[in-house]
């Protein structure tokens, strides 16, 4: 059922979630990195957990015409930080793979609804995410 998600025209979209390190020190706020993880309460999740993500994924990402036409596949990593309210900032691509990919997986990244923040002593807590997004033709 979840795989009739992933079909899309020209090609097929996987995707994983994971956190991942941050090496920065912000300087207003602290942002929990994969090494603190194990100090929140509750990680950051996506609305409606990995289902709700999957079906945001399938329902918005496009192939890009020139990925496909170069028939360009891999995967996309994108780094983000889920803010205390929940929203996405700090979007970047960490690797790309080139012909509209990056681009497409930020724009469905950005179109996100607010996930629910990351928590620890009952405060909602800034936390860095690592998005991989695999692009692969069918």
């Amino acid at each position: 059922m979840m795989q009739d998600l992933f079909k899309k025209v020209g090609g097929t979209v996987l995707i994983m979630l994971f956190l991942a390190a941050s090496q920065e020190i912000m300087a207003q706020e602290s942002t929990v990195s994969i090494s603190e993880m194990e100090t929140l309460d509750s990680p950051p999740k996506p609305p409606g957990g990995m289902d709700g993500w999957f079906t945001h994924i399938a329902t918005n990402l496009k192939y890009p015409t020139t990925a496909r036409t170069k028939k360009i596949e891999g995967t996309v990593i994108l780094k983000f930080i889920i803010e205390k309210d929940g929203s996405i900032s700090e979007t970047q691509v960490l690797r790309g793979i080139g012909g509209g990919c990056d681009e497409e997986a930020l724009r469905v990244l950005k179109l996100s609804p607010n996930w629910t923040p990351g928590i620890k002593d009952d405060q909602p807590f800034r936390t860095e995410m690592r998005l991989p997004i695999r692009f692969k033709l069918g």
